[in-house]
């Protein structure tokens, strides 16, 4: 990344590694629910949520060692951006399979949309690294921001499911 990026991707690895340790404080304080119930939350809000968050964590890690060249890590973040939208179809398959489907309209903008176009934003920014184009940083920032804002949308759905859970165990 270029110059003057570091406070932004500090930020943002310390939001995403901050609300990752949140959502275990969550998970445990949910320890009393049946086991089916569990694995449906997890399947449906915890998983994804890690792994936006986790996401935003590893690309501010990356984007931060000192790179010779802009190719390694636009490579990194090329694959990872793929992987992304593979794991977001994955999610959109196992929500339908555990009966997780999103019922309103709203719900498949935090669910999918965010998450999707996050990951083709990476995909965006790390061909703009490569090509050495000058809004590739700005695309990059922008898809860590949609990927946060995804992972704090599905911590408060986990965190409404397991208030609304609690007590049908």
């Amino acid at each position: 990344m270029p110059h003057g990026w570091d406070n932004f991707l500090i930020m943002a690895g310390t939001a995403a590694a901050t609300l990752v340790g949140l959502l275990f404080v969550a998970v445990t304080v949910g320890t009393g629910f049946s086991a089916s119930r569990i694995v449906h939350g997890t399947r449906g809000f915890l998983t994804p949520t890690l792994v936006h968050l986790g996401s935003v964590l590893f690309q501010t890690l990356a984007l931060l060692v000192p790179w010779p060249s802009a190719w390694p890590i636009g490579i990194i973040l090329g694959l990872g951006g793929l992987m992304g939208l593979a794991y977001q179809t994955n999610v959109v398959v196992t929500r339908h399979k555990v009966g997780l489907a999103l019922p309103r309209w709203q719900d498949w903008l935090p669910y999918v949309g965010l998450p999707a176009l996050g990951s083709a934003s990476v995909i965006v920014g790390a061909v703009g690294l490569i090509a050495r184009k000058s809004f590739a940083p700005y695309v990059i920032a922008g898809a860590m921001a949609l990927s946060l804002f995804a992972g704090i949308y599905g911590a408060w759905d986990l965190t409404l499911w397991m208030i609304k859970n609690r007590d049908k165990s």
